[in-house]
């Protein structure tokens, strides 16, 4: 699997569409870049589920805006990182337009399976809350000229949402790479007219 291209960080206003499940899809084969004091980790997104709207019963934002959800609310393109189960830091990238709340939760990289891993892996906690997905936060997306073929992609339910009620827990809204491998050289890019603007 090769890189085509120079890295491109993605900008925060091509994280600004309606569509979130799109740019859930979107997101499988780029790169979470994390700045550390030992120097810089890069990692591909290989497992993402989508959450949008307060009609989502398993979104945070399904009691409407509060301390905890706030962030949901901004536009798109800042961290949303909150612990689960007082052990589990979660990391989510906010999407949409600012007032619709919905995010992304990055379950998944190259070498670390589990939004849990992830943030140990990056050394992500929840002081990145709210800042932009930039390098000025020491943590942002790269888009490395990969083109994912949907045949390498399964989606599924997404996990630990029950409490949700069976339709909303059923949503087809967990994404996997299945098959990093195929993913191919391509000029293909998250930008702001694929994403649906």
């Amino acid at each position: 699997m090769k890189e085509s291209r120079r890295p491109r960080r993605i900008q925060a206003k091509e994280f600004r569409s309606r569509r979130t499940l799109e740019i859930a899809r979107r997101l499988l084969g780029k790169y979470l870049v994390r700045e550390t004091p030992r120097g810089r980790v890069a990692a591909m997104i290989t497992e993402v589920e989508a959450y949008q709207g307060e009609e989502d019963r398993a979104c945070h934002a399904r009691f409407g805006r509060t301390a905890r959800s706030a962030v949901l609310y901004e536009a798109g393109g800042v961290w949303y990182v909150y612990l689960c189960y007082g052990v589990h830091e979660m990391l989510n990238l906010v999407t949409g337009p600012r007032g619709r709340p919905a995010a992304v939760l990055i379950r998944g990289i190259a070498g670390a399976s589990g939004p849990g891993l992830v943030t140990r892996a990056l050394g992500i906690d929840r002081r990145l809350n709210g800042l932009p997905a930039a390098p000025g936060s020491g943590l942002w997306i790269e888009d490395r000229g990969l083109r994912i073929p949907r045949s390498a992609i399964q989606a599924t339910p997404r996990i630990g949402v029950a409490y949700a009620g069976p339709v909303w827990a059923g949503k087809p809204w967990r994404l996997v790479l299945t098959d990093p491998a195929a993913a191919s050289a391509a000029p293909a890019t998250l930008d702001a007219k694929k994403a649906g603007h």
